[in-house]
């Protein structure tokens, strides 16, 4: 791969990586006991228990914000990979056959792990 391509694709990633941080942190917090890990937050903490409806909003909000962090994690810890694989000069290597991803397919996803192939 020609670092001319390389340097835009960890231009991406490393944007990338700021945005989807940006949202993780709109929906959760690092865990305190597992820095390499996030939890989801509720949008409020106060809630007053007294109240069923401001209750239940509060668990679903809850609920929301686990499936929107579950995904936005999944992601954030592809493009940590990809940039590692950068550093280790494994980048652009399909994990199935070990032969280089098309250009193509990195520029549509930078953190592919796969040729178009092995997709």
């Amino acid at each position: 791969m020609d670092k001319k391509l390389q340097n835009t694709l960890r231009e991406k990633l490393e944007a990338e990586l700021k945005e989807v941080e940006k949202e993780l942190r709109s929906v959760g917090r690092i865990n305190p006991s597992n820095p390499k890990d996030w939890e989801a937050m509720p949008d409020r903490l106060d809630i007053v228990t007294a109240d069923p409806n401001e209750v239940a909003d509060g668990i679903e909000s809850y609920e929301g914000n686990t499936a929107i962090l579950k995904q936005l994690e999944t992601r954030y810890n592809e493009i940590k990979a990809a940039l590692q694989q950068m550093k280790n000069n494994g980048y652009g290597i399909c994990h199935v056959c070990k032969n280089v991803i098309e250009p193509a397919r990195l520029l549509a996803n930078p953190a592919a792990t796969t040729c178009q192939t092995h997709m």
